[in-house]
C-alpha cells in the first residue's frame, strides 16, 4: 500500500510538473547569426500564452536572398524590424523528461514576419536606389539553452516576398523602365544563431 501512494504522489508531482512547463514572461537577449543573411539582432520573446510567444527584433542583416533589385551589391547591411508568433509545442513534453525548457528551449513553428525599411543600407553605392520590402515565411524552429544565458537555434522555412521599387528606382545602369511598382518572389530561410539573454 505504502508503494502505491508513493508511486501516486510522483504521478502527480510529475503531472503537476508537466502542467507548469510555460513560454517565459518576456526575454531580451542580443543573437549574431548566419544562414539566408549574416546579421546582429536585439530581440524580445513575450508570453502571450503557456505555448505561444511573440518575438519581435531589430537589427542589421546582409541577405542572401535579397534578390535582384541588388544585384552586384556585394556586402551590405540593411535594417530590419520582425515580429513572429512562435507555437512551442513540445515543452510539456520536454519538462515531462526532465529537460530544460528555460529561456524557452524547444521546437517551435511561426510566422516570421520581416520589413527591410529604405531608412538606409550600408556599403551601398550612391546611385542605387534604397529599396524596402516584407516577407511572410512559415518556419520551423529548435531553440536551446548553454549554460546561464547562451542560447543556439536554428530555424528554416520557405516563404514570400513583395519588394516595393520607388518609381525613380535605378541599380547602377538599369532603370525601372518597365513601371512595377512591386515585385515578388518566393524565398528560402536558414539561420543558425548564438544568442545572449539578458
Amino acid at each position: 500500500m505504502k508503494k502505491i501512494l508513493v508511486f501516486l504522489i510522483l504521478g502527480l508531482n510529475l503531472n503537476a510538473n508537466a502542467q507548469e512547463a510555460s513560454v517565459e514572461k518576456s526575454i531580451f537577449g542580443i543573437q549574431v547569426g548566419l544562414g539566408s543573411g549574416v546579421g546582429i539582432w536585439v530581440n524580445n520573446e513575450s508570453r502571450l500564452s503557456n505555448s505561444i510567444a511573440l518575438r519581435s527584433e531589430i537589427g542589421l542583416e546582409n541577405d542572401f536572398t535579397v534578390g535582384d533589385h541588388y544585384d552586384g551589391a556585394g556586402f551590405i547591411l540593411q535594417p530590419v524590424l520582425t515580429l513572429e508568433p512562435r507555437y512551442y509545442y513540445n515543452l510539456v513534453k520536454r519538462n515531462s523528461k526532465g529537460r530544460n525548457t528555460v529561456n524557452n528551449s524547444g521546437n517551435y513553428i511561426s510566422i516570421k514576419t520581416s520589413y527591410h525599411p529604405d531608412w538606409f543600407v550600408i556599403n551601398l553605392d550612391d546611385n542605387v536606389t534604397k529599396t524596402a520590402d516584407l516577407a511572410i515565411v512559415p518556419t520551423w524552429g529548435i531553440k536551446r539553452q548553454i549554460g546561464n544565458h547562451f542560447t543556439y537555434e536554428t530555424a528554416l522555412g520557405l516563404g514570400y516576398r513583395v519588394v516595393y521599387l520607388k518609381a525613380n528606382y535605378t541599380n547602377g545602369n538599369v532603370q525601372n523602365v518597365d513601371g512595377a511598382q512591386k515585385r515578388n518572389q518566393y524565398i528560402p530561410y536558414l539561420r543558425v544563431g548564438i544568442g545572449y539573454t539578458f
